[in-house]
């Protein structure tokens, strides 16, 4: 399997792992009147996914080649 067919495969992954974790059922989990660092639970998780998929993103382009 060459490289460039591989960072494809992960990407794909991390789409596919971004869809579930802004799927309805995980987000109605934390909309609660909650707060973190006084900010509202969903916003932070919504912030904090978003973070995280972008921060896999890079991490799959920008991987070292062996």
């Amino acid at each position: 399997m060459n490289r460039s067919s591989l960072t494809a495969q992960r990407l794909v992954a991390v789409f596919l792992l971004g869809f579930v974790l802004f799927n309805y059922p995980l987000i109605a989990i934390f909309n609660k009147p909650s707060k973190i660092f006084d900010i509202p639970l969903l916003y932070f998780y919504l912030f904090a996914v978003w973070a995280l998929l972008i921060g896999l993103m890079v991490w799959v382009i920008e991987r070292r080649k062996d």
